[in-house]
């Protein structure tokens, strides 16, 4: 005979088993009789756990890139990663149970792309990634606990545009923790914020204080310039396009065609000046009037010197010159006295 298989939990003969608890003080008192000691054992009653709810929201994010991503990029994402306790690393959506994605795309080594779509249905955005700064980068002074749900804060614009409440409901969808989550934590101790300056969307994450409410920026910080949203996931018709986005490539054309009108201004300004110096000087016509307040000068009579001048000895001291003079002297005296 095979043994009969016993399920997880259960007795053979199907009864679970039941936990028992001790005697409390006064059971023990009252349970000193001989009837109440044959009563039966009460049971333990489990507490229940600290949140009573249950995990309905089921979203999952799958974060991912391509080929070619520098090492900010590749810094961003495990930022993220750490920040959404919801999210999943690398893979297939379908196999890893996701149903939203953030993909970061590289191209030219040097331009960031981020998609943020929902799949398989869609919709999906498409956005260029600026000046971007990591946590170890900022080293900021702000601090949030690890898988702490965050609070979401809105500029006022994503109420009034239609594809910026588009882009609202897709923020919520994948930045947002769901409720109940087995890695998240219950408490909410940090905020991500979604402003629009400059026809951008700048992301931030503080810190709340709760001393004051007052706010301390935790980081990543990066600014997304929105190109295209789609109908579908990663494709499909094009619901809005942005009139106001300019390609990196077109901005860097740009800067080497203004750097070379000012290269080219200064060379023709060299031109004009090397013109100058090589054309003919124009003659002034002179004045009558200049001469109106010239004194003529007197003219001194002119001598003609008919005798050679005595050359002069060259003395360079004075001393020797003296003892010339001297011997001169001695000469003419002797001449004198033998005549």
């Amino acid at each position: 005979m095979m043994a009969a298989k016993r399920k997880r939990g259960a007795l053979a003969g199907g009864k679970a088993k039941r936990a028992r608890s001790a005697p409390s003080a006064g059971e023990a008192a009252a349970g000193s009789g001989p009837e109440e000691r044959s009563a039966p054992p009460q049971e333990y009653r489990i507490p229940p756990p600290v949140s009573q709810g249950k995990w309905k929201n089921k979203e999952r994010v799958l974060i991912f890139s391509s080929r070619g991503i520098n090492f900010r990029t590749r810094h961003l994402m495990q930022d993220l990663r750490t920040l959404m306790p919801h999210s999943k690393a690398g893979g297939v959506c379908e196999m890893k149970n996701c149903n939203k994605c953030i993909f970061f795309e590289a191209k030219k080594k040097q331009d960031l792309y981020m998609w943020l779509s929902n799949t398989p249905q869609g919709p999906s955005a498409k956005f260029l990634v600026q000046n971007v700064h990591t946590l170890a980068e900022l080293k900021m002074t702000g601090n949030c606990l690890r898988g702490s749900r965050p609070l979401l804060s809105f500029d006022p614009i994503f109420d009034r545009e239609p594809h910026y409440a588009l882009l609202k409901e897709l923020f919520i969808q994948i930045f947002g923790t769901p409720q109940y989550h087995p890695k998240s934590q219950p408490f909410v101790d940090h905020v991500f914020t979604f402003t629009v300056t400059d026809e951008r969307i700048w992301f931030r994450n503080y810190q709340i204080i709760e001393e004051d409410a007052s706010l301390v920026e935790i980081g990543p910080r990066f600014v997304l310039n929105l190109i295209k949203i789609f109908q579908g996931s990663f494709g499909g018709p094009t619901l809005y396009e942005n009139p106001h986005y300019q390609s990196p490539n077109m901005h860097r054309r740009l800067v080497r065609l203004s750097v070379a009108a000012k290269f080219r201004e200064k060379q023709q300004v060299k031109e004009v000046q090397k013109i100058k110096k090589k054309g003919t000087k124009v003659l002034v016509e002179e004045d009558p009037t200049e001469v109106v307040f010239e004194t003529p000068a007197e003219e001194k009579p002119v001598e003609i010197q008919l005798v050679k001048p005595e050359s002069k000895p060259i003395v360079k001291d004075k001393k020797k010159l003296r003892k010339i003079q001297r011997k001169k002297q001695k000469k003419l005296f002797r001449t004198e006295g033998s005549a």
